[in-house]
């Protein structure tokens, strides 16, 4: 018996390889396409490889779930909140059709969200009591040259009356006293009362100097001809007296041009417990674009945006402060680009990479340097390598925070420049005279990066595309971990999915990264086919989770005080070489500023450890964050939430 099944046996594997050798004869590259993927997907899933380079997982929501993810953030309940708005589809826009998930990716539940407003390429972060600040969105989408049929732009309303204010409602007529032409506003618009100027030596009274309001407009009807091509100053229809006499508005060239983005003033906190937006005071400037960033008092900084017409907003930054819920600007003007990657500093101040993700002059607010808030003094800091290549860069701070290196990964031209950059830039802000100096290279120009900082001090970088929003097929399939003793990269698993505009990365409590995202402009490589958003979602296994057992924490206080100690018990005490405070990220087009890692002073306890927070409140800010231990092989635990009120 035993010899019939062994010639069975051999029979069969001759039949086999027979077939097999048919079947290449017929097709052969299929068979090696086969083959190889075949292997690849055994490789990959080896238990050496994965502890070596990780494993990357597609999760995809059931189709009635799927949205078109623009922004995502990581709440204290350890879900996601998932934030498309209008989802960059203009038919979605138009039927006031916006999107908000919360996933819990452990339970794997998702769950709809109502969305009071197209909060689409808005600016977010976190809050001291755990809520998400969300301030901006849109108020129209962008308009083509060829599809705007009637001409339209910026007016400049001027008020000279000095003893009080003027409202004009949308649907003012502007009427050209040289050009004779009409043109609506769309919106209301407040313009403030004229100031009186005096002389500073004499007292003598010399000017009314107008007050101001900015408001866009259209022509009556349809047609080039109703362009215009000149500065002109315009009547406004159905005021009298007084108010005729001193409101006018002025307007340079009225035209068929493309018209950017507008924004909104709206602003909401969404509670992670009861999964809800709250309306807030409305910023004072509109905002597409904007970024959020915390500062030491735990007031948030608004930078930058598209205004209500779809311009730059001219330097007017603003601040929130969460215990009144409003809005007051800043005591000076800076301007910078949209989405400007900026970051509270251990001495209070600024830092500004020079990194952004859109739009503004290339000329105005590119350069990288350090601002104090206080005084608007800005020093520029040299060394950046392709500095004209900044745009859709990323921003990160290496941990530890207390370091306070930055590295500046990748980025592209102006616009939608083919250009990208390889370079990595690095910063000691500690050193006395601060200067950018290259880190490792990428192996591709790399615009749109998504960067997420580990629990064993690692940084994850992975993703983005060649060219602009993947154009040309060009989605880098690489992932890199960075090391910020050695100051090297390690090439680790190649993710599944291309990733470029409109992605990001976030970390998870269990130690694992999700990315999300991405809005090729095309679908192939003849830039012949319309793109289509990835609504998947990746997950990133690090290989530290495939090298076996973590260490635990279990128990221990829920609130640690700025420079006060606490004790969390673990089994594994006599093993633990690093703690670490993470702050949960929030993620969109390339911008995460106040992503950071802060090294604990720890001792080891017969059953825990003690761990001390730094007094610093520039280093560490009122909030939630993700604790984590890391033991002597590079292993950290589950992530445990602590509040530092």
């Amino acid at each position: 018996m035993k010899d019939g099944s062994s010639r069975r046996r051999a029979r069969r594997i001759a039949i086999g390889a027979a077939v097999v050798l048919a079947l290449a004869g017929m097709n052969g590259p299929a068979l090696y396409r086969f083959g190889s993927e075949q292997y690849h997907e055994y490789k990959i899933n080896k238990p050496e490889y994965k502890a070596a380079n990780g494993k990357w997982d597609i999760v995809e929501f059931p189709e009635e779930y799927r949205l078109n993810t623009i922004h995502a953030a990581l709440l204290h309940t350890g879900k996601i909140l998932l934030i498309a708005g209008s989802g960059n589809n203009q038919d979605n826009f138009d039927a006031k059709k916006f999107d908000t998930r919360v996933w819990d990716p452990v339970k794997k539940t998702i769950k709809k969200v109502p969305t009071p407003a197209d909060l689409f390429c808005t600016g977010h972060t976190q809050l001291p009591n755990g809520n998400l600040l969300i301030a901006g969105g849109t108020k129209r989408y962008e308009k083509l040259k060829g599809d705007i049929t009637k001409a339209g732009g910026l007016m400049v309303v001027h008020n000279e009356n000095p003893d009080k204010p003027i409202t004009l409602p949308a649907g003012t007529r502007f009427t050209g006293k040289q050009n004779g032409k009409t043109f609506v506003s769309k919106d209301p618009v407040n313009v403030e009362r004229a100031k009186k100027i005096f002389d500073p030596a004499t007292g003598a009274f010399l000017r009314n100097e107008p007050g101001l309001g900015r408001i866009y407009v259209e022509a009556q009807k349809s047609g080039a001809k109703y362009e215009t091509g000149t500065q002109d100053n315009y009547r406004v229809q159905g005021l009298s007296g007084a108010d005729s006499r001193n409101t006018y508005g002025i307007a340079e060239k009225l035209a068929l041009d493309k018209k950017d983005f507008q924004g909104i003033k709206d602003a909401y906190e969404f509670d992670p417990v009861a999964e809800k937006y709250i309306k807030v005071d409305p910023m004072n400037e509109a905002r597409w674009y904007p970024t959020l960033t915390t500062l030491s008092d735990g007031r948030i900084l608004s930078l930058s945006g598209l205004d209500e017409i779809g311009q730059l907003v001219p330097g007017k930054n603003e601040v929130y402060d969460p215990k009144t819920k409003k809005w007051t600007y800043t005591k000076k003007v800076r301007q910078f680009p949209t989405y400007p990657a900026i970051s509270l500093m251990q001495n209070g101040k600024l830092f500004y990479s020079g990194a952004n993700a859109g739009y503004g002059p290339d000329d105005v607010g590119r350069d990288p340097g350090v601002w104090d808030l206080e005084t608007n003094k800005f020093k520029k800091l040299k060394g950046m390598s392709d500095p004209k290549l900044l745009e859709t860069a990323g921003t990160v701070l290496l941990p530890p925070a207390q370091d306070e290196k930055y590295m500046v990964i990748g980025g592209g031209g102006v616009g939608e420049s083919q250009r990208s950059s390889k370079k990595t830039r690095i910063v000691d802000l500690l050193a006395d005279d601060p200067k950018f100096t290259d880190g490792p290279e990428l192996e591709k120009g790399t615009r749109y990066p998504q960067y997420s900082i580990l629990p064993d001090d690692g940084v994850l970088v992975s993703g983005g595309s060649e060219d602009y929003r993947g154009r040309g097929d060009s989605d880098i399939l690489q992932a890199r971990m960075y090391d910020a003793k050695a100051n090297e990269f390690e090439r680790v698993a190649d993710p599944l999915v291309g990733r470029n505009y409109h992605s990001g990365s976030i970390l998870l409590p269990d130690g694992r990264v999700m990315f999300f995202g991405s809005d090729s402009l095309y679908a192939d490589k003849a830039n012949t086919k319309p793109g289509k958003f990835e609504q998947r979602v990746e997950i990133y296994t690090p290989p530290y989770l495939f090298q076996g057992s973590r260490p635990t924490l279990s128990g221990g206080p829920e609130t640690i005080e700025r420079g006060g100690s606490a004790t969390f018990p673990t089994r594994q005490s006599s093993s633990i070489k690093s703690v670490r405070l993470i702050r949960p990220s929030a993620s969109t087009h390339v911008t995460d500023v106040d992503q950071r890692s802060v090294a604990l002073d720890f001792e080891k306890t017969e059953d825990g450890i003690e761990v001390t927070v730094p007094k610093s409140r520039n280093l560490v800010g009122s909030g939630w964050y993700m604790l984590f231990v890391t033991d002597d092989r590079g292993i950290p635990s589950k992530a445990q939430w602590v509040k530092v009120p």
